[in-house]
Formats: structure tokens, sequence, C-alpha cells
């Protein structure tokens, strides 16, 4: 086991080196095509199943412990060591990266973007999967940096050289809002191991900031958070997402919202809170009122969009709902209670689950009717997908009321977990100001409803015509691919105990500053 995470972030590096090679080894297809294609499937396949073992040999008994550890001296003079570990908050982030990069390989092998040959795309989506399963396994602040840095070159090719429309603007202002932001957080990270004298986050997460003042904590919460909040993405630091969604191709905008949003997440939750608890006190108020904030404007700006006569795009309308979602995210890490805490990881494995069955779905139906545009879909549809393609339109109504946030199914839990969380935020917090937020945040669960059931009614929905022009339904590589996430969204809303046993302990200590 100790070895087996390590394997984990090396692998899909060597799998894209392998990738970039003449001839993939040992793997044949019809065409050197389709052999780099089968490689990807192959090693990204590998990875999840080595990412199933070690959830399998994970001590579930012991969650808020690090297993799996690896601990090598790395740069003596700076302290920084190669420090690798996980317990139950990172092991499901860990697994969901593994489970969406094999599924977007295995879409991509029967639906490869257009664009340059498929060797550079395999190589940057291993690439990418590589820096996203570093981010959530290692243990030392400048390795998290590198890590969380890893994944933007990776997606900014995707879109600019596998994208849609205006996809060179869409590249450069993603990687410019994200990299402007990573550089005021690399501050921050390095303003706290200079002042503590560790870049370890098992140390620093033990001493619960009594090594740094007060001052040096809110600028270290007040820089990072500035990074974590662009990557999140925070209202109104968000604007880079709606437009890489639109150009980006189906596996980037799955890849994009699945996994990488959780990365800004992750880091308030690893970092700031137990590293930093006084700065986040002190900072909470403006994170749950900027994260309510994100809520209303992304439910209002997707109304907007799924109104008729609007000419909203379909995928940019599901990028503005992750604007809201994560809101309920960030509410929950704001309230910094263990519900609201547990609800914003539960809340972030959900999202990735839905969302990324969304983007899928939407990337079908624009394939089929070669348009994501919503006044074009619901004109063009006739019978709608009910009739022309009753699965896809089942499947599509299914994403969305889970979206929604339906009892039953995974979207639920983490909203509900994160508005209970404000409801009694920690100590110290003002509970008038965190009272007001909680009801802001569910009026914004009525307007997400709103414009998630107009999207059905006018893509699923519609008049019956006498000649309907067919379209495909759900082909068997489809199938293939989406079925897993409908069935974790219901497994997760059924049995959310599943993931919360993993988290709840695990957040209990690093709240309580490493004690278990």
């Amino acid at each position: 086991m100790q070895y087996l995470l390590a394997f984990l972030v090396v692998a899909p590096l060597l799998g894209a080196v392998a990738a970039l090679l003449p001839a993939p080894p040992g793997l044949k297809g019809r065409n050197p095509d389709q052999a780099v294609l089968r490689h990807g499937v192959t090693v990204t396949g590998v990875i999840l199943i080595a990412a199933i073992v070690l959830a399998a040999g994970f001590d579930h008994d012991h969650p808020s412990k690090m297993q799996a550890t690896t601990d090598i001296s790395w740069i003596p003079a700076l302290d920084v060591r190669i420090h690798l570990g996980i317990d139950g908050i990172s092991l499901p982030l860990l697994v969901l990266t593994a489970l969406l990069t094999f599924l977007c390989a295995l879409y991509s092998y029967f639906a490869m973007p257009a664009g340059p040959s498929p060797k550079a795309f395999v190589a940057l989506i291993l690439v990418l999967e590589s820096g996203t399963l570093a981010t959530f396994a290692v243990l030392d602040l400048l390795l998290f940096f590198l890590a969380f840095e890893m994944v933007l070159i990776p997606m900014y090719f995707l879109i600019a050289r596998w994208g849609g429309a205006q996809k060179q603007a869409a590249a450069w202002k993603f990687i410019l809002y994200t990299l402007l932001g990573s550089v005021v957080m690399l501050l921050g990270l390095l303003l706290i191991g200079l002042k503590s004298g560790t870049f370890d986050m098992v140390a620093l997460a033990t001493d619960n900031g009594r090594g740094l003042t007060s001052s040096v904590q809110v600028t270290a919460v007040l820089a990072i958070g500035i990074g974590l909040a662009v990557k999140t993405p925070m209202w109104p630091l968000h604007s880079w997402l709606p437009d890489a969604h639109t150009a980006a191709p189906t596996v980037g905008s799955v890849l994009l919202a699945g996994v990488m949003l959780k990365m800004g997440t992750y880091g308030f939750v690893r970092i700031l809170l137990p590293v930093a608890p006084d700065g986040m006190h002190t900072f909470a108020p403006y994170l749950a009122a900027f994260a309510v904030a994100g809520i209303i404007y992304g439910s209002l700006a997707c109304l907007a969009l799924a109104r008729p006569g609007a000419k909203g795009d379909l995928k940019r309308l599901i990028a503005y709902s992750s604007v809201g979602h994560m809101g309920f995210v960030l509410l929950g890490i704001a309230s910094m209670t263990p519900t609201g805490v547990n609800g914003a990881l539960f809340a972030n494995i959900a999202h990735g689950l839905i969302t990324g069955l969304l983007f899928f779905l939407v990337g079908a139906v624009k394939d089929r009717y070669g348009t994501a545009d919503l006044d074009t879909l619901a004109g063009a549809t006739g019978a709608a997908l009910y009739g022309r393609a009753p699965r896809l339109g089942g499947l599509l109504a299914f994403a969305a009321v889970a979206s929604l946030g339906l009892p039953g199914l995974a979207g639920f839990w983490g909203e509900m977990l994160a508005l209970f969380g404000a409801f009694d935020p920690a100590e110290g917090l003002n509970r008038a100001a965190f009272l007001t937020f909680m009801s802001i945040a569910a009026f914004g669960t009525l307007l997400t409803a709103a414009y998630l059931l107009v999207v059905v009614r006018r893509v699923c929905m519609g008049a019956q015509r006498e000649e309907p022009h067919a379209i495909a339904d759900v082909q068997s590589y489809e199938f293939a691919a989406w079925t897993p996430l409908a069935a974790l969204t219901v497994l997760a809303g059924l049995w959310p105990a599943v993931l919360l046993g993993l988290t709840d302990p695990a957040v209990q200590k690093l709240l309580a500053g490493g004690k278990s």
C-alpha cells in the first residue's frame, strides 16, 4: 500500500511519455490513432483499478489517519519533502479523479474530438490526471503548489487545440486568471512555510496555527484564498469558467468541472482551515457572503440563459450552474463546523458525478444536433428528446433533477449539510449573519430548481411533429461511460454514510488541530 499511492501519481506521467512514442508499447489498432487512444484507455483503466485497490485496502476504521504514506527528503535546505498520504478527505477525490479520467478516455476512444493528432490529446489527458491526483495526495505545501499548477498547461491545450468556437480566447482567459491567482497563492504558501519553519502540511495542521501570529494568518489566508477562489471558482472571480466550458471539448468540460474545480475547495479544507484557523475565522463571514452571492448570481444567470429568445448555450448554462453549486461548498467551509465541512466535501463529490454526467449528455446532444443553443434545440427537436431519443432524454432529465438536489440523489446531502452548518456556525462567528446567508442560499435552491426544470421542459419535452427528424439514441459506448456516474449518484443519495463515514473523522481531527 505504501507505494501504491506513489504509483498512482507517477504512472500517468509514464503513460503520457509512452503515448508520444512512435507506437504505444504493447498495443495495436487498425491505425496509429486507434492504438494511442487504446493506450489512453488502458493506462487510465490501470490507474482506476489501482485507486480501487487503494480504497479497498484503506483502513476504514481509522479514516483520520494518513495512510499509504511516502516521506522522502527532496530539498533539505528548505525542508521540502516528497511527502504523500491519504485520509478520508482525500481518498474520495482520488477515486473520483481516476474514475472520471478513465470514463473520458473511454468516451474519447469512440468519439475523439476534432483536432490535431490523438497522441498529444492522450498525453495531455494523462498529464492532467497525474497533476490532479498529486494535488490530492501530496502533504507538502510546495509540492501542492507544483501539482496545483501542473494541470493548467494540459487544460489550456485541450481547450485551445480541441475546443470549439472562441477556443483561443477562452484558453487564454483560463490560463491568465488561474496563473495570476496562483502567483498570489504562492506568496501565501511561502509566508506560512518560512514563518513556521516547515512546509509539511501534517505538522502544520497539528500545530493548528499556534506557531503563526494572527496577522500572518490573516495575510496568508487572503493570499492563498485568492488563488484557491479563482480555481473553485468563487464569484466574482469566476468569469473565466463559462468561456472555458463553452469552448472546451466534452471530455475537457467533464474533467474541468468534475475534478479541477475541486482542487480549490480541497485547498481551503486541507490547508487554510487547520493551518490558519484565526485567519479563516476573520475571513469566514466574507467567504460566506461571496458564496451566497455566487449561488444567487449563478442561478439568475442560468435563468436568463434558459428563457426563450435568450440564445443561451446549454454548456454555458451548466457552467454557470457550477458557480452556484460550488457556492454551497464554500458556504459549508465558511461555517468552520464539522457539519458544514462534511457537507462541502460531500457536495464536492456529488457535483463531480452529476455535473460530469451533465457535460457528457450536453456534449452528446451537441454532437447530434450540431449546436448547444437552447432556442435552436427547443425549436429543432420537435418531439424533443423524450420522443426522438428517449434514453438520452431520460438521462438528461435524471441528471437535471439530481443537480437541483432531489432527495434520494447525491446532490441533496451536500447542500443540506452546508445549510445546516450555516445555521449553527463555529463559535465566535456571527450567527445572525450566517442565518441570513443560510436563508439566501436556501432561496437559491428554488432558483436552481426553476432553471433546471425550464431546461428539461424545453429540451426534453415538446409538441410532436408529424415526421420528426430521427437521431441516434444512447450508444453502447455512451452507456458504458455514463452508467457509473448515474449509479453512483443514486448510491451516494441513498447511502450517504459511505462517504460521510470516511470524511467525518478526518474533518473532526482536522478542525481539532490534528488531535484525534
